[in-house]
């Protein structure tokens, strides 16, 4: 053997104690908590461990195929965390909803996304307002739809005829920018 594979093997060794005392430390931390994002981030490191466990034995054997287990491992080990990450995200609002008012498990959770109302349509049936306030209402419709029907239509490159106002006065035609 020469020096070069003395200094190797020592530093695979090495390598490899340093690993297991920070496997240990990190199954500790998985297991001892306190919060469940702790554990999260644990076992993050963990596959960060094992992925350096792959890549020593692979130095040490020569048998390259472990190096795409150890990236296969790393793009699972990802993925893993991210849905960890969003089922605490979706727990922290489940709880903070039940939570009650006032106590620091409802003040300090994140809000959970609400789904976009529908538009509500304000037709005679509509609650909560007056029938003066509801004609205003469909006239404002209306309105907008006739706006929306004049500017999508494609010009004919005729000129409009003048409308004429309650008064007999023409009014001059409405020219689109």
């Amino acid at each position: 053997m020469s020096a070069a594979d003395t200094i190797l093997q020592a530093s695979i060794w090495i390598g490899l104690f340093l690993l297991a005392a920070a496997f240990l430390l990190t199954v500790w931390r998985v297991v001892q908590g306190p919060t469940l994002p702790d554990r999260v981030v644990a076992l993050d490191m963990l596959v960060g461990i094992v992925i350096g466990f792959i890549a020593l034995i692979a130095i040490r054997t020569g048998f390259t195929l472990y190096v795409d287990i150890a990236i296969a491992l790393g793009l699972v080990g990802f993925l893993a965390t991210v849905a960890f990450a969003r089922f605490i995200l979706s727990s922290a609002g489940d709880e903070a909803a039940a939570a009650p008012v006032g106590t620091a498990a409802a003040e300090t959770a994140p809000q959970p996304r609400s789904k976009p109302q529908a538009k509500s349509r304000s037709g005679p049936k509509a609650k909560g307002m007056s029938a003066p306030e509801k004609k205003s209402a469909d006239a404002g419709r209306k309105a907008a739809k006739s706006k929306e029907g004049k500017a999508g239509r494609p010009s004919t490159g005729k000129a409009s005829k003048p409308s004429t106002s309650k008064a007999g006065k023409s009014a001059k035609p409405e020219r689109d920018a």
